[in-house]
Formats: C-alpha cells, structure tokens, sequence
C-alpha cells in the first residue's frame, strides 16, 4: 500500500458561512419542535412520554416496536412438562 503525504484542509469562509446558517436553521427547528411540545402537553396529548401509568408506557413502546408479548402460562404442567413428583 502506498503512503502519501497528509491533505491540508483550509477553512474558508464560505465554509464558516454554511456552517452558521445551517446551525441557526437547526436551532430555529429545536425551538419550534419545543414550542410545539410545550403546547401540545397542556392538552395532555402532546407529552406522550411522560404519562405516569407504567403499563401504558410499556404497551406504547410495544407498539412502537412492534413486540406482541404472549402471556406466560401459570400452571406447572406448562412449566416442568409431564414431570411427576
């Protein structure tokens, strides 16, 4: 493999100049984003995250996900098969 001298890499100021106005642009998103939230949780349905039921939390993310949990049978034939004690 061939080695070759390091690229020296200039910053220019159109460079300095893309780089500002796509950080206010991202900047003025956040703030947008924000509001929107903000306003959303006053209806109670914009904070969909910060629900206080544990279980409807868990069946969200299932949702989001896609995990459809089967539930666990509860006898022991299930669980040690055809044992006998």
């Amino acid at each position: 493999m061939l080695r070759r001298k390091p690229t020296r890499l200039e910053l220019k100021l159109d460079d300095i100049e893309e780089f500002e106005s796509i950080r206010k642009d991202l900047e003025t998103r956040k703030k947008q984003k924000e509001d929107v939230e903000v306003v959303g949780g006053s209806d109670g349905e914009g904070a969909i995250g910060l629900s206080s039921d544990p279980k409807s939390r868990e069946q969200m993310i299932n949702d989001w996900i896609g995990y459809k949990p089967q539930p666990k049978p509860n006898n022991r034939s299930s669980q040690f098969g055809s044992l006998e004690f």
